[in-house]
This record gives C-alpha cells, structure tokens and sequence, in this order.
C-alpha cells in the first residue's frame, strides 16, 4: 500500500534478541558480487550489494524465511548512521530503491528488502506480527551491526532509523516497540490500529466487534492483486480470519485480537523514540486519526513527536514526494546524523493553493506550527437547520452511495471517465437514502483543522455514515473531502465523529452534514430498513489558528534585481535604440522568418521555418504530435529563444517583455486559474496584474464570449473543463488584442459550444483583427480558418488558402494526410 495508490499499483521494550536471537543468519550475495549503480546527471554514484539473509522466527522460532535485500553503501564515507526502508503491502524492495539511492548520497547505510511473502522473499505475510516480520527486521538489525560501513552505538548495536509507507510504515512502529536499538523512526500513511482501521466505528462506547467492516479496501488488501491466489500468500490462519469476517459482514472477537497484536496500537506504551508520522490528508484506507492515535500514544511516552498532513494518501492526490522525502532526510539528518539540532515537536499542514500558469501544476502551500494540536484544536460550535428526517435502507444494500473508491484518486480518474453522462462527476448520495442538515452562510472564512463532532438522535438498528460538504452560494454542493465516518446505532441519542481534514470554506458558503444509510466502501445489511435522524447539537468545528503559512520564498532574480537592471538596461535598451531605426510599425501583423529551435536533448523541434499572417485571417496551425506546433507559439510569445531566425509582430522583433507582446492575446497549453475564486475574480485580478486601465479590459464583450451566465460568480474548482475553456478563451481576449493566439481552444467543448466559439472566432478576425488557432479537429479548422500552415518534423511542409490546400473536391483531412506523408 504505497503513498501514489492501492497496494502493487503504488500500497516493555525488551531489549536485543534474547532466545532466537542467537540464531545464525546466513548471507548469500546474489549474484556472487557487489554491483555499482550509476547515477543519471552526474550525481555521485552508489555502491550497493544485492544478498539473501535467511532469518528464523515463527512463535517457536523454528521456521526459516530468505529475505531478499539490497544494502546501499555511504557515499563519501566509510561508516554512516543505517537506515532500514521498508516498502508498501503488495511491493517489494525496487519501490523504495530511488529513495535508498538519495539517503545513500546523503551518507546513510541503507537497507532495503522485501518483506516476507513479497517479491523475491519466502515466507507467508503475517500482517507484520511480532512473531513473524517484526522478528524479520529485528534480525535485519542484527546484521546491519555487522556491517563495516555502519556507524554502532555500542557493541550489536547500530545507529539505525526505519522509514516506509503503509505496510512499511507500521514495521518501523512495531520494531521500535519491540527493539530498543531503533533511534529514530519515521512512518508515513500508516495504521495505529489495524482493527480500527477495517472496522472502525465513530460512536462512543460501541464494542470493537460493532465495527462497520470496511469491505472494499480488506477485500482488496486480503485477495487483491498483491497476492497470487485468493488469500495465495498469507498465513492460512489469517485468511481463515478474512475468509469468516468478509461472510459475516462484521468483525469477531478473534479477528480483532489478531489485527490488534499487529498493530502499533497494541505496543504504543513502549515506543519512546524520536518520531516523524507523515500521513495524507486524501485516504480513505487510513485516515489522519490513525496518525493522530499514534502521535498522542508516543508524545504520553516523552518521546519528540512531529506531524506532516500532505495532500496524497492511498485514494490518490498529489504525493509531494520530494517534500515527504525531504522531511525524512531533514529528521534523520537531525536525529541520526546529528549535523544539526533537533527541532521541536511540530505540524505542518500542507494546502493545495492556486495553479502555477506556466506549468499548470496546483501550487502546495505549507503551514505550519510548534505543538500538535491533535484533532479537536480551538472549536466553534455552528448551529444546523433541519427537522427530523426519515432515510432508507435499500433491499440488498444496494445501490450504495460513493464517498471514496481505493485507489482511484477519490473518483478523479473515474469521474473523468464515466462522469460525461452525469454532468462530470459521478453521484454521491442515493435519493431517499441521506438526511441533510445545513448551517448558516458564514460571515467570514472558516479553516476546519481536525475533526468536527455533532450528536444525532436516531430510531433504528444499523450502520451509517457521515460527511461533510461544501455548500457555495447558487452552486452544487462538493464534498469538503471524499470520506466518510461510519457508525452503528440501535436507537438513542449517538455522539458522531467526522472525518478528520484540513479543509477552508470561504465566506457565504454554508456547511452541510449527510448522514447516508449506504456506502459502497462498507458492509450494510442487505435487510431493507429505515431509520429517522435528528440532530440535537451544533456542530462542533476544531480550527487551529496557530498554523501559519510560511512565506513564499522570494525568486533569485529578486535579490539580483538591482545589478540586474542596469544589466538588463545595457543589453535590451540601448541594442534597442540601435534597432528603431530599422523596426517600423507595419501592418503584417506576423512574420516568421528561417525560425529554427533545438533542445539540450538534441531534438530539432522547429527548422528553419517561415510564414507570414495577414490581417483578418484566420490562420490554422496544423500537424501531428511532435509536429513543432506548440514549441513555435511559445516562441511567437517570447517565452523561450530561437536557437535562429526571427518572429516580427507588426513590424517589431518579439523578444521577453518587448512592449509589442501587449497587442498579442494568448491561451496556449492549457487554463491556469485561481481555483478558490470566481471566474470573475479571476479575469478583474488577470487583467489588473498587466497595469493597464480598467477601461481598456473591454470585459463585457469577454463575458458575453465566455457565456458563463451565473457561472461566472462561482469558484472556479467547480467548472468543468469546457467551462474552464471557455472562461480562458475569454482570458485571452481581454483588451481585444489585434494577434489572438489560441492552442487547441475547442478541448473541452460540446459541439454547440464549438459551433459558437467557431463563429466567434469569424466574427473577431472580420473586424480586422488576426487570429492563430492550433488544432488537432481538421474539420473545425476547414470550416472556420482561411488560411493554415501544416507543419511536419518542425518544417513547414504547406502553407496557404484552406482552399487552395484541399483542392477542388477534398476534404482537409484527405489533403492533411496526403501533405503530412510527403513530408516525412
């Protein structure tokens, strides 16, 4: 269970060994040699050597396991602090080994190896139970203490530390519980309790054995791909656990004692070492409360606790991985290393802000503060409208609302790819199946960080599930975060936790709380019944106001700005005057002229190309992937150099800043938007972001192009990609610039949204202006450009007359296809 996904797709301490520790541990290097790993962009390289350690354990300590290894040697040292890696359930070793690689450059000894039942290792998988894979590390240690290369504390023990995610992640727990030579451990999107984990229950007071089975993910976590057969490599006791639990539908008393002996939960009085718990702010597998459990056991122990919300999990989202990696080298550095001091016990949040224009990436933004403030923080309690509500459960269960489905980004890839039918996104509550009850529109913004709580009064015998939405003026309401909470009733009142998240709702927004009978993640009973839920308490919202926003950092150029004026001066300004002369207005509005442009890879993207645009055309710019189409406007938009040859916009050479670009009107390689603004918002802050008047923005004939409607005042993470076109489209025309450059402008649109931006881009060029339009839709290009350029391995292989181009007869695709094979 890796960071980027579900399983293979990327998912009293006691001392030193005693009895079985003695054992012998054989190794046998593969291969029969060490082997070199070379490093890509002249990095240092690492030494790593590849051997099978035979390990002993098992309740009686009398089986034996081959684990197969990787050891990666100090770079730039003879001796350095250890670190053993640990990988995701259903992985093995190779996952981890660019990670290994890094911390190796870094001057740490690191052990990678694949956990019994996992690629090359033997074995059965135990759920990293004390008598199976967490005697596997402990005798991993044991030979790390060996090694020449690894810095000892004192005689069999290692200066070591234990990182990994999930599965790997609860290892580094369970071994520092159980081995008191771990100095540091640092555990991402990992369980505190197992159990808790695949039956949790939100409502107080409820038996472990109340738990409302997480069916999906403990389906794929016992039979799912990481496995060869159903249940093919584990231990048959614990796949006679899964087998019984998955048929009943609810946990037993054995299943949970089981998955509480391989949980940290179950040794948490006994990890007392320096600690950096990551877990991901988008999983639905294990969410923040598992850290959160493991944050408060350790810090009761004394020992330093540090805590890292991202915005990845198991369910998708963004990994952050060089940030993630970047906090473990940091910690260990401190904690291993010693090359610096040791920071306080801390959080950080990090908060998906606006979108990089250039890149088209979401900007994470990070925050942080001194104290952990576990999940209740400073709250505030919002009343909640709505009388008591009758909801049903359907015969058989189903169908089943959708909260989150492992391992498909929280419904991002699946919506995208069913949604169409369904308005872009796929339901997530089941009509007659959800009471809904909604608090005021804020006066003010409202950053939840924790858990919100509320208590409900119920009739009726079963489980069911809470969330959180977001509810925007005029607007749909979104999930605040694709998870719910369940939890089982049998009347009375019940005190309901919420998913835990950091999560902002701007002004005028109101918050609403679902409480739905099904979810497709869980176990319901197939028996048809109903329920009626009233709520009797605000709902209770934690915030944590200490959490402050680092400052963005300022660019290098900024402290060079000075020296760099007066450079910047020389080298633009004054060959500037020396050109005026020979740079007159002219009414071409563009002229290309032997452009040719080579990448540091060797690829010729563009040779020696040249056309000429005149006013009113309307110019198609054509050709296959890989054609040059793209990397010749960002060149017409002076964003990066010809390597050769020369662009002119009305007669003037396009260079970076060059005052002719304010005439040219641009949307090339996708929209780029603040997402938590209205599109509105967004345009006014484009536009007064050039410093040109307001009344030169020409915003309404923009806003009748957009043809948003009411659209326009809603924030922009809740359009979809033809709206969000649209709304760029809309952008680029600001100012009504005389050149108007569009990349693949219809992506995105219903046919009658390209029937009109076809007209609208006719209607623009007749007023005299010029527009540029790279397309891939040769049959929207023949109906709406005059003139097109085909373009074939970066050479222009035709140019003129659409008509002319097609012939007498043709359709442009036959022509286009015919041109581009004489040109290759």
């Amino acid at each position: 269970m890796g960071r980027a996904g579900a399983f293979r797709a990327r998912w009293d301490r006691t001392g030193r060994p005693a009895r079985w520790a003695s054992a012998a541990v054989a190794v046998v290097l593969a291969g029969g040699a060490a082997a070199w790993g070379a490093a890509a962009g002249g990095e240092a390289r690492v030494r790593t050597s590849e051997q099978r350690i035979t390990v002993v354990d098992g309740p009686k300590n009398d089986q034996r396991v081959t684990l197969d290894t990787t050891f990666y040697k100090p770079v730039g040292r003879s001796k350095g602090p250890a670190v053993l890696l640990g990988h995701g359930f259903g992985g093995d070793k190779r996952d981890v080994a660019a990670e290994a690689r890094d911390l190796a450059r870094d001057g740490y000894a690191v052990l990678a190896w694949s956990a019994r039942g996992f690629g090359r290792s033997t074995g059965e998988i135990a759920l990293n139970s004390p008598d199976y894979e967490v005697k596997d590390t402990r005798q991993l240690i044991d030979w790390l203490a060996r090694r020449p290369e690894v810095r000892l504390d004192g005689p069999g023990d290692p200066r070591v530390g234990m990182a990994g995610q999930s599965y790997g992640g609860a290892i580094a727990l369970m071994t520092a519980a159980y081995d008191r030579r771990v100095d540091a451990i640092a555990p991402q999107i990992t369980w505190n309790s197992l159990a808790g984990a695949l039956f949790p229950d939100a409502a107080s007071g409820a038996k472990p054995t109340d738990g409302v089975f997480k069916k999906l993910w403990a389906g794929l976590f016992f039979t799912g791909s990481a496995t060869r057969s159903a249940c093919g490599r584990f231990l048959p006791s614990v796949c006679e656990m899964y087998q019984e639990v998955a048929e009943k539908g609810r946990p037993t008393e054995s299943a949970i004692a089981m998955l509480h002996r391989s949980s940290p939960a179950s040794v948490a009085d006994r990890i007392r070492v320096p600690t950096l718990l990551v877990q991901g702010q988008t999983d639905s597998l294990f969410p923040l409360d598992q850290a959160d459990a493991n944050a408060q056991a350790i810090a009761r122990n004394g020992a330093p606790v540090s805590v890292v919300w991202f915005q990845g999990g198991h369910d998708g989202g963004d990994p952050e991985t060089a940030r993630v990696e970047g906090l473990v080298r940091d910690f260990f550095d401190a904690r291993l290393m010693r090359s610096s001091a040791p920071s306080s016990d801390g959080f950080t949040v990090t908060r998906a802000g606006g979108l990089d224009s250039s890149t088209q990436a979401v900007v994470v933004d990070e925050a942080s503060t001194r104290r952990y403030p576990g999940l209740s923080g400073d709250t505030s309690a919002l009343p909640l409208t709505g009388s008591e509500q009758t909801i049903f459960n359907p015969a058989g269960g189903s169908p089943t609302s959708i909260s989150a489905l492992p391992g498909l980004g929280a419904l991002g890839s699946l919506g995208g790819s069913l949604g169409g039918s369904l308005g872009g996104q796929l339901p997530s509550d089941m009509p007659g199946q959800t009471a809904t009850f909604d608090t005021r529109p804020l006066g003010r913004p409202l950053r939840l960080t924790g858990a919100a709580t509320v208590r409900l009064k119920v009739s009726g015998d079963g489980p069911l599930f809470a969330k959180l939405y977001d509810v925007s003026p005029g607007g749909p309401a979104a999930p605040a975060r694709r998870l719910a909470a369940p939890f089982r009733v049998s009347g009375g009142e019940v005190e309901v936790t919420l998913p835990a998240m950091d999560y902002r709702f701007d002004r005028g927004h109101r918050l609403r709380l679902v409480i739905a009978t099904t979810d497709m993640g869980f176990a319901t009973p197939a028996k048809p019944s109903s329920y009626k839920v009233q709520v009797v308490s605000p709902l209770t919202v934690p915030s944590v106001p200490a959490l402050k926003a680092a400052p963005a950092p300022l660019p290098a150029w900024v402290w060079a700005l000075p020296a760099g004026a007066v450079a910047l001066a020389l080298a633009i300004l004054l060959p500037g005057r020396l050109r005026r002369g020979a740079e007159t207005d002219s009414d071409v509005p563009l002229e290309i002229t032997g452009l040719t442009k080579a990448y540091k890879n060797g690829h010729l993207a563009v040779s020696d190309l040249s056309f000429r645009v005149e006013k009113g055309q309307v110019l198609g710019l054509l050709g296959p992937n890989g054609a040059g189409k793209t990397t010749t406007l960002r060149m017409l938009m002076g964003l990066i150099h010809p390597d050769s040859g020369s662009i002119r916009i009305f007669g003037h050479r396009v260079y970076p800043g060059a005052p002719v670009l304010s005439r040219l009107g641009s949307f090339v390689e996708g929209p780029g938007f603040l997402p938590h603004l209205s599109g509105r918002d967004n345009l006014d802050l484009y536009w007064r972001a050039t410093g040109r008047p307001l009344d030169e923005a020409h915003l309404d004939e923009a806003l009748q192009i957009a043809n948003l409607g009411s659209a326009l005042d809603r924030a922009v993470r809740t359009y979809s990609q033809g709206m969000r076109q649209r709304l760029a489209i809309a952008q680029a025309m600001l100012g009504l610039p005389d050149l108007l450059v569009l990349d693949e402008p219809t992506n995105g649109l219903d046919p009658p949204q390209i029937r009109e931006m076809r007209e609208v881009l006719v209607r623009y060029a007749a007023a005299g202006r010029t527009v540029i339009v790279s397309s891939h839709l040769l049959a929207e290009v023949e109906q709406t450009c005059t003139h097109a350029v085909v373009m074939a391995g970066g050479r222009r292989v035709a140019a003129g007359p659409v008509a002319e181009i097609t012939g007498s007869g043709r359709r442009l695709e036959d022509a286009f296809l015919e041109i581009i094979g004489e040109g290759s």
